[in-house]
């Protein structure tokens, strides 16, 4: 899914800029309260370690989708993420977890134009993100309360976002394509082959936010709140349990052994797994390549980079190469997503220092 340059002209791909920047800005801000999320209900101490939490969410995306999985018709798909970040750390937090991802992808890969990382950050983190999250929150406002509902809702928010990102391109497509092609056909192909990749999307999505909540439903942004109903013996029998009247916090547990589960699932995913993921083009180069979209497409900026196209350079093995340049971008990935929330979550308890300590917020 990740365009190149040259598939959009250069007037909506600036436009397209401007609309991510002004997404990230957004992110920023709303990133520092969920970043900040001591003060939620039932949180417990635990919660306070979302910011490396954020980056290894940003390091197990860049991971999955090294690894293309086959759909249909010699096509292949690969998560996009913004479902899963957006469930796992919150949608603001979400945004900037694909954008950190796709950055990243394409200035040290060569995956995805620079000139058109506005048009990737606007499909692939923006829409995906959006979309995801807000049918996400409104399947868990009308399900029972429960891990299985956090994760149908998560498989069915991931599966949608997925055609919605298709649309959103087809939609840019139609306004700046550089090649004249019937809109109807590109949308066509585009959302058919993107259905079938959600599928992947979903099941991905899905499993790994159960397997996070099955052992640390605190950290899981998607499910805060979420209480496992208590049961008591009765006569031989057991019954629910009587509910209290304020929710008891999550006893202070580090989210340590997560975190480094996380990163070394990341790490056997890009270094190890990824040398068996499907070689046949994604759904956007298949439907570019079948339709004519890729004529005026152009050679990356940096295509000459010691990690282009998921290789290192002058390391003659491929097995060996591919894997490197994983493991090298899950390290990349994890240290500048971390860094990037942690500068994110100081500057809002910086404000929040420098407001209690203005005149304005001094109590009389």
């Amino acid at each position: 899914m990740h365009a190149p340059d040259g598939f959009i002209d250069v007037p909506v791909s600036a436009a397209a800029g401007v609309l991510a920047a002004g997404a990230i800005a957004v992110s920023l801000r709303g990133a520092r309260r969920e970043l900040d999320d001591t003060a939620r209900p039932g949180a417990g101490a635990g919660a306070e370690r979302t910011a490396p939490l954020a980056g290894l969410v940003a390091a197990f995306i860049f991971a999955v989708q090294m690894l293309n999985f086959p759909v249909a018709a010699g096509t292949s798909g690969h998560l996009l993420g913004g479902a899963l970040a957006a469930i796992l750390v919150g949608p603001y937090t979400g945004v900037l977890c694909v954008s950190v991802v796709l950055l990243l992808q394409s200035v040290l890969f060569a995956d995805g134009g620079l000139t058109a990382l506005g048009v990737n950050i606007t499909t692939m983190a923006l829409t995906t993100t959006v979309v995801a999250y807000a049918l996400f929150h409104g399947l868990v406002k009308v399900l029972p309360r429960s891990r299985r509902s956090v994760t149908a809702a998560s498989f069915v928010a991931a599966l949608v976002s997925v055609p919605a990102s298709a649309v959103v391109f087809t939609l840019l497509y139609a306004v700046g394509g550089t090649t004249d092609v019937s809109i109807g056909k590109v949308a066509t192909a585009m959302v058919g082959v993107h259905v079938l990749i959600g599928l992947g999307e979903a099941a991905i999505t899905a499993l790994t936010v159960a397997a996070v909540i099955a052992v640390r439903p605190d950290l899981v942004h998607g499910a805060r709140g979420l209480r496992q109903k208590l049961k008591l013996r009765v006569n031989g029998e057991l019954v629910d349990a009587p509910e209290t009247a304020e929710p008891v916090p999550a006893p202070a547990r580090s989210p340590r052994r997560v975190w480094i589960a996380g990163l070394v699932t990341s790490l056997v995913l890009a270094g190890f797994v990824s040398f068996y993921a499907s070689a046949n083009p994604d759904g956007l180069e298949k439907v570019a390549a079948d339709h004519g979209i890729d004529k005026q497409a152009e050679e990356h900026a940096v295509a000459d980079s010691p990690l282009a196209d998921y290789g290192v350079k002058d390391v003659d093995d491929a097995r060996l190469s591919g894997g490197l340049a994983g493991v090298i971008g899950v390290g990349v990935t994890v240290v500048a997503g971390t860094g990037v929330f942690w500068a994110v979550r100081r500057r809002r308890t910086a404000d929040e220092q420098a407001e209690a300590t203005s005149p304005a917020g001094t109590s009389v």
